[in-house]
């Protein structure tokens, strides 16, 4: 079975909207990001690791995805370790834009997909999708306060 292995904050950084997001509410694009990956990927039938920078603080509540927090250390040691200890690096598609960190996963024997070609190879087209979704539900909020006469 594929299992990708996914920078979070390096692939957030190559979604606009994601990042505009970011910049005010990290948790919130974290969030976003997660559900979007699980709605893409479940449908490849693979694995899905997907790393965050700090500490967790209130669980994000996905289904298929195991989200990693590297605490004390980067996400890309976090990941390094992930690697390292894998029995079939072989396995993995590594998902970041980090030279440093592509560089080990190549050595390593790992699949390398920078964040944007993963981006618009499986997310831009979802994100885009969202983002309509909630242009439309501001249309009908505005369009329920003209019928109920709510200011």
């Amino acid at each position: 079975m594929k299992h990708y292995i996914i920078d979070g904050n390096n692939l957030i950084g190559k979604l606009r909207e994601l990042n505009k997001i970011h910049l005010k509410d990290k948790k919130r694009s974290r969030e976003q990001l997660a559900f979007i990956i699980e709605r893409n990927i479940k449908l490849k039938k693979a694995k899905v690791s997907l790393h965050f920078d700090g500490f967790a603080d209130l669980p994000i509540n996905i289904l298929n995805i195991k989200i990693i927090y590297s605490d004390n250390i980067s996400a890309d040691e976090k990941i390094k370790l992930q690697i390292g200890k894998s029995d079939n690096p072989r396995n993995i598609i590594l998902v970041s834009s980090d030279h440093n960190l592509m560089q080990f996963g190549k050595v390593c024997g790992c699949s390398v997909m920078k964040s944007e070609d993963f981006s618009s190879r499986f997310l831009k087209e979802n994100v885009k999708q969202e983002e309509e979704g909630r242009i439309n539900s501001i249309d009908d909020v505005e369009e329920f306060k003209k019928l109920f006469g709510v200011k």
